[in-house]
């Protein structure tokens, strides 16, 4: 850990603290610290306020008897900054710094100023909630809160003050380690918070709200950190934008947005990615009480067959299975039960032993004894009070004794998700047993957590560097190379281009011995962007009169607008392929280079059927990217045709990638569209290419005719 890290933890522990500011403030914060059972000295900086039980109150800070450890700091922002640097210089560990008015309405002069009157010292904020310390009882918070201490828990780490509130109000019993409202991020960030949680052997996962990172890189690395102590992430990140729109050419660069490239963030750390922020608590809390579960069998047990069939809908649709029982259950559960249930998984127990809790163990503990990776019990109770409450309790316990003595994992779900009424939660996550609110945020919960754990136990981050430039790219000095010229340069990195050469009026033979049609006409020029809608290409010519015929036809309607500056490519077609795919690369300020895999054609648009991968990367990484595009069945041998060579694409993407890492101080985007794949062992062609890099040292050098790969191609 760093300093203001290790002076973040003692901030979290500390053995006094000082309130600053008005008096609801001061009044809210001493009540938060007396109703979560804090124990050290409590102190008041105040103009406002002077009469408190048992709190100590002063006009300014150099009047305090000690150097207290932490401060919550809610002054005008002028004020905060004298402040901050008062507590700095007192050697006060960090502040809570709940004063707006810096960044967040561009008054960078400001910012700048908090910035060194903070140094080292740990500075949340500002202008946000600040932190609560629900393992230790220590709340440096501004408003009320609903959830009280824990043993062990969640942290959860955000950037909405207003939702972390709403959070420490949950009514899930989502059990909290931490919760960090982190405001401006001036001075700690979101890898700060992940580290310093990540420190606590009581932590048992973190949530993160995220509206969007500053230092990706830094995040990485704190989140591998975090991972490899087994302390599983998730994600719920809100709010997308288009970066760079007006300053890109390619397709490429418009498939990817930022939010693309945060799913490609939290695929390769093997963080768990939400979205809503009930889903959010629920996985938290089955990571928190349950842990990891392994493999998708589930056995599920219900009341009615309504609910079953509810349950095997959802379990179903995120992809788990229901195993059939084994012949030893379905014979104890048919002495159990009677001749009108059905002996199945899910089972529907009916009502017939309703509120008898020895023949519910004995029904459950013989249904949990099945090849189950996990056991659902399905239970809602909807009445407003807890009169008529006992049947559920008794299934409860019933479910909850069975799993214990079986040792397997259980949790218990509600279809609805008012329907876990607060009495059934506490008694489960007494047991160990995890209360899941609503059918919908249940299975999304489960597959969370079964996702996760199957890809912790087989992954290895490829790196948590990312491919950015060694200097400030000029964006204002670009240019584009011509397409002969970017496919010699993409050749030199391994990619496969078709047999083809520049030609020119002057010569007497366009078609050279080797080379055999049909035939493709392009016109060549650094001005050229996207052929097609200038009519820069011609396809299917077989003779040289036709070659000859188009070349002048194309100068003709050509040349006014690319200034004279044309050549002509002539290129054998590529046939008999089987689909095609594009691979491209944009700049992202904050990713740095990314390589973007989609499908060719009408599908990338259509289906929004690309894959953005984070450079640098590994086969593993392209080869899982290629695999989860929708349209990845037509390289399968959709509906008989034949299997395209999904190899041969792989090899293509990670020349790109080697292009990209080869170029990463100078390119800013290029597309290969399409790459035309060919039939399964026949390899992949990349057909055009545009390549947009700095104009330094990027002199384009006079084409000539060169021969680029076999004419077997």
């Amino acid at each position: 850990m760093n300093a203001r890290q290790k002076n973040l933890q003692r901030m979290l522990h500390p053995r006094h603290i000082v309130f600053i500011g008005g008096s609801s403030v001061i009044r809210q914060g001493i009540e938060n610290s007396r109703n979560i059972g804090f124990d050290g000295e409590i102190y008041a900086v105040s103009k406002s306020v002077s009469v408190l039980p048992d709190v100590y109150f002063y006009d300014n800070l150099q009047a305090l008897p000690i150097v207290p450890d932490a401060a919550f700091v809610a002054v005008r922002g002028e004020t905060a900054v004298d402040i901050v640097q008062e507590l700095n210089n007192m050697g006060v560990y960090g502040c809570v710094l709940y004063s707006a008015g810096f960044s967040e309405i561009g008054n960078s002069a400001l910012y700048e100023r908090l910035l060194d009157a903070a140094g080292d010292m740990a500075m949340m904020g500002p202008n946000c909630y600040g932190a609560i310390n629900f393992l230790d009882g220590v709340p440096l918070w501004p408003d009320r809160f609903g959830v009280q201490t824990a043993e062990e828990g969640a942290a959860i780490i955000s950037q909405s003050g207003n939702l972390t509130f709403n959070m420490t109000l949950n009514n899930r019993s989502l059990p909290l380690g931490y919760v960090f409202s982190v405001g401006n991020q001036t001075v700690l960030d979101i890898a700060d918070y992940l580290l310093v949680a990540a420190a606590d052997s009581r932590v048992k996962a973190i949530g993160l709200h995220i509206e969007g990172l500053s230092d990706v890189e830094k995040f990485m690395k704190a989140a591998k950190t975090v991972l490899d102590r087994g302390i599983p992430i998730v994600a719920f990140k809100t709010g997308t934008s288009e970066v760079g729109g007006k300053l890109t050419l390619s397709h490429t660069s418009s498939l990817a947005g930022s939010d693309d490239l945060y799913d490609a963030l939290f695929k390769r750390l093997n963080i768990v990615r939400v979205h809503s922020l009930s889903d959010f608590l629920e996985t938290l809390k089955l990571f928190s009480v349950t842990g990891t579960i392994r493999g998708k069998n589930l056995g599920i047990l219900t009341v009615s067959g309504g609910e079953s069939a509810i349950a095997a809908d959802g379990a179903a649709e995120k992809g788990f299975q229901l195993p059939e029982l084994e012949q030893e259950q379905v014979i104890n559960l048919q002495k159990l039960l009677t001749k009108f249930e059905h002996i199945s998984n899910p089972l529907d127990y009916n009502t017939s032993i309703w509120g008898e809790e020895t023949k519910l163990y004995q029904c459950f503990t013989a249904f949990v004894q099945g090849p189950f990776d996990m056991n659902l019990l399905v239970l809602d109770y909807l009445d407003l009070e807890d009169t008529y409450i006992t049947d559920w309790t008794t299934a409860v316990q019933a479910f909850a004794r069975a799993a214990s003595e079986q040792g397997v994992n259980a949790a218990v779900i509600s279809v609805l998700p008012e329907g876990m009424p607060a009495l059934l939660r506490e008694l489960l996550i007494a047991y160990g047993i995890t209360p899941l609110q609503g059918m919908s945020e249940a299975f999304i919960a489960l597959k969370a957590v079964t996702s996760y754990t199957t890809k912790k136990e087989a992954i290895d981050v490829i790196s948590t560097d990312l491919m950015l430039p060694d200097r400030v790219v000029d964006r204002g000095d670009l240019m584009v190379l011509d397409e002969w010229r970017g496919k010699q340069e993409l050749h030199s990195h391994g990619l496969t281009i078709p047999f083809g050469e520049i030609i020119s009026f002057n010569e007497e033979y366009l078609i050279q011995t080797e080379m055999s049609g049909p035939f493709v006409i392009k016109g060549v020029s650094d001005k050229i962007a996207h052929k097609t809608d200038i009519g820069a290409v011609k396809l299917n010519l077989h003779t040289e009169k036709e070659i000859r015929q188009t070349m002048l036809q194309m100068y003709d309607e050509l040349v006014e607008q690319l200034d004279g500056k044309m050549q002509f490519l002539l290129e054998k077609m590529v046939l008999n392929t089987v689909a095609e795919l594009n691979l491209g690369i944009k700049r992202d300020r904050q990713f740095g280079l990314v390589l973007i895999i989609s499908m060719g054609g009408e599908l990338v648009n259509l289906v929004h059927d690309s894959v953005p991968v984070i450079l640098p990367t590994n086969r593993q990484e392209v080869t899982e990217a290629l695999y989860s595009l929708k349209g990845i069945a037509l390289l399968q041998g959709f509906r008989g045709r034949l299997k395209g060579d999904a190899d041969a694409v792989i090899e293509a993407a990670l020349s790109v990638a080697e292009y990209a890492e080869a170029n990463k101080n100078t390119l800013m985007e290029m597309d290969i569209n399409p790459l035309l794949v060919l039939p399964e062992g026949q390899g992949a062609v990349a057909v055009d290419a545009f390549i947009r890099k700095t104009a330094e040292n990027q002199q384009q050098e006079e084409s000539s005719p060169v021969v680029n790969v076999p004419p077997s191609l």
